[in-house]
């Protein structure tokens, strides 16, 4: 019989898995500033969600998984439009004209709208100091992050809230979705089924956008599709059916500052002395979070 210690373990290791999930992430948009030095917008995006669609459809035909039931095909669908489709285009459109450090205010706000999603979708009631220290988390996040970029709205701020809004839907759906089946399964078979919209689009992309195979463009294409698209999502997925969705996704507020902190050793950015104040403050939010009974 699973006694506390073995409850105690599985949270620990998903706590451990999500956190991973948020490393892989964090490394995103620097990626992406570096798959747009060899490729347009809409082939970087086509063509990573075919490389992780292969990987994962390789993966699920080798281990002979069944197809999903009828009823979980809607909520992989949405984690299809969210995660595999609608976050990475329209954060790619944004990073066409932003830099990272600006569009790292939508992965400070994300936490705090999954969090907000799932309370609405699954019924999930986080306590109130759960949502105080979140709200807190965020807000020094996007301080910091606004701080960082000057202030200044851009252009790309619709893409970026529209951003917000698709992931944090697909983040509710998969992290439902992984209590019924693995997390891997739930990225693996979204990636496979958006196939029939990413297979055209990279073909009439392809064809119109020109092609640089730079190191810095293939190294972010491979990273975007591998890592993040596929690997990252796996453990993140895990993570989530393990110790929740709301916690799960307030580790997400140390996503910004990670962000940041690749920018400066993969793209030069400069990073002021707020980083080390902000870190702090947003890991003793994430503290507060995970203590946090709902």
């Amino acid at each position: 019989m699973d006694g506390p210690d073995s409850a105690s373990g599985a949270r620990s290791l998903g706590t451990l898995q999500a956190a991973l999930g948020v490393v892989a992430f964090s490394l995103t948009f620097p990626a992406t500033a570096w798959g747009l030095e060899g490729f347009g917008p809409w082939s970087l995006i086509a063509v990573r969600s075919i490389l992780a669609a292969v990987i994962a459809g390789g993966c699920l035909l080798a281990l002979r998984v069944p197809v999903p039931e009828r009823r979980h095909r809607f909520g992989l669908a949405v984690v299809g439009a969210g995660v595999v489709l609608g976050f990475p285009l329209l954060t790619t459109l944004a990073l066409q004209t932003s830099t990272t450090a600006h569009a790292a205010v939508v992965v400070g706000l994300l936490p705090l709208t999954t969090a907000l999603l799932s309370a609405l979708r699954i019924g999930t009631r986080p306590s109130r100091t759960f949502w105080a220290a979140a709200l807190a988390g965020a807000a020094a996040v996007i301080a910091f992050t606004v701080q960082q970029s000057g202030g200044a709205l851009t252009s790309a701020d619709a893409y970026l809230f529209g951003a917000l809004l698709v992931c944090a839907a697909g983040y509710t759906e998969g992290g439902r979705l992984a209590r019924v089946m693995p997390g891997w399964q739930v990225i693996g078979w979204a990636l496979v089924l958006c196939l029939p919209v990413t297979v055209p689009m990279a073909a009439v992309a392809l064809s119109f956008e020109p092609v640089r195979l730079t190191a810095h463009g293939v190294a972010g294409l491979l990273w975007v599709a591998v890592g993040s698209q596929f690997l990252g999502l796996v453990v993140w997925y895990r993570g989530m059916a393990a110790i929740g969705i709301p916690k799960a996704s307030q580790l997400q507020l140390a996503q910004p500052l990670l962000t940041l902190v690749w920018s400066v050793l993969l793209l030069g950015e400069h990073l002021t002395v707020a980083a080390p104040l902000t870190a702090a403050a947003v890991l003793v939010c994430i503290a507060v979070t995970q203590r946090a009974r709902g």
